[in-house]
């Protein structure tokens, strides 16, 4: 039998005016807050706001830790706050909201979602990634979705504006994405859907993304904000939980092929998931040969100060025979079944969007001489 669980959703510009009715609906009595420490910061108060002289009792409140790993998850399984709870809050970005899904999975509770930055769609999908305790990426998990999730985008506008760009990066991946993965492969109902879905992402990053950019850099809860925050929040996320189920794997492809074989290589900048899958973006059409499509997305990313070269992520080409090394090790690798992919033509491909990237460099100097 196949069940199919998406979440449902609440948008405020100010406050979570909503949560008491929604936690009545369910008849949960007793909630706990689990998050990154900045964004517990950030929306607890609001939370508590939202319940105070209500039934609805908070248990407790805890920082997750730094990264999603099951230790983290097995700490927090262990706190009485955490048990005596009917559903967990989970509260902040990518790795805080996967921690809390897993920590939800592990006792059989289900949980609420509070994004308090929009540089994934982790708060509605029905998947985690999961690393181990040095950093290094371990699986995907794949649990059960947020039954609820509350945006609240005025601690959006607030947050750094680099997550949000990040999260446009990412977002970017999905339509293209979906569409490579699923060449070629006999597509049931769900699967369809997902792809059909997929198809209105990618428009409103170009139409909103560096107009939501200037309004988050100015802490301003305008319409682009909210345009975005859903792009990546909901429409992502919904299409990763379309694509993603047991039996076949078409959430992700090239793009993030290359985020995944990137973080093999060390280098002395951090950089964010999206910011480095953005690049990826460009591999995967300079792969596929869709170089109108290269085109448009590598002066969008200019446009908004994403890579467009492998020098913006730290990388050489020295680098790029480890990359294509590591890179039939991933989820995406593995699950490429209908469409067969080549580590020759994975490495000529980040040449070609590197070499795209410069030439676009190029113009812009010869522009400003």
């Amino acid at each position: 039998m196949k069940t199919v669980k998406m979440s449902n959703y609440s948008v405020s510009g100010n406050g979570y005016p909503h949560l008491e009715k929604v936690c009545k609906d369910y008849n949960y009595n007793k909630v706990v807050l689990v998050g990154g420490k900045r964004a517990l910061e950030a929306a607890a108060p609001k939370i508590r706001e939202a319940l105070k002289g209500t039934n609805v009792e908070i248990t407790g409140e805890f920082v997750y830790g730094q990264e999603c790993t099951l230790s983290n998850v097995d700490r927090l399984r262990e706190r009485k706050e955490v048990q005596d709870a009917d559903v967990i809050f989970i509260i902040g970005g990518g790795k805080s909201t996967d921690t809390g899904k897993i920590l939800a999975e592990r006792l059989n509770k289900s949980a609420f979602s509070f994004p308090t930055i929009c540089s994934n769609c982790s708060a509605v999908t029905a998947i985690a990634v999961v690393y181990n305790d040095d950093g290094t990426l371990s699986h995907y998990e794949l649990i059960p979705a947020p039954v609820h999730m509350f945006v609240e985008t005025s601690i959006i506008a607030n947050a750094p504006e680099e997550y949000l760009w990040a999260g446009i990066g990412d977002g970017l991946s999905k339509q293209p994405e979906v569409a490579y993965a699923t060449k070629y492969a006999e597509l049931d109902h769900i699967a369809r859907m997902g792809v059909m879905l997929s198809k209105s992402c990618e428009v409103p990053f170009l139409k909103y993304g560096k107009q939501a950019i200037e309004d988050c850099r100015n802490n301003k809860p305008t319409q682009a904000i909210e345009e975005i925050a859903m792009d990546i929040l909901v429409a992502t996320g919904y299409v990763s939980n379309l694509t993603n189920q047991p039996d076949y794997y078409y959430n992700s492809s090239l793009a993030h092929i290359f985020y995944n074989a990137s973080t093999a290589v060390p280098r002395d900048k951090e950089y964010l998931h999206g910011e480095l899958v953005s690049f990826g973006v460009l591999v995967l059409h300079a792969y596929a040969e869709q170089f109108d499509e290269l085109d448009k997305i590598a002066r969008f990313n200019k446009s908004i100060g994403l890579p467009i070269t492998l020098e913006d992520v730290g990388l050489t080409y020295d680098d790029l025979e480890k990359m294509a090394d590591v890179a039939p090790n991933t989820t995406e690798w593995k699950s490429a079944k209908t469409n067969p992919l080549t580590k020759e033509k994975f490495v000529a491909a980040m040449k070609t969007a590197d070499e795209y990237g410069k030439k676009l460099k190029a113009e812009q100097e010869a522009e400003i001489a």
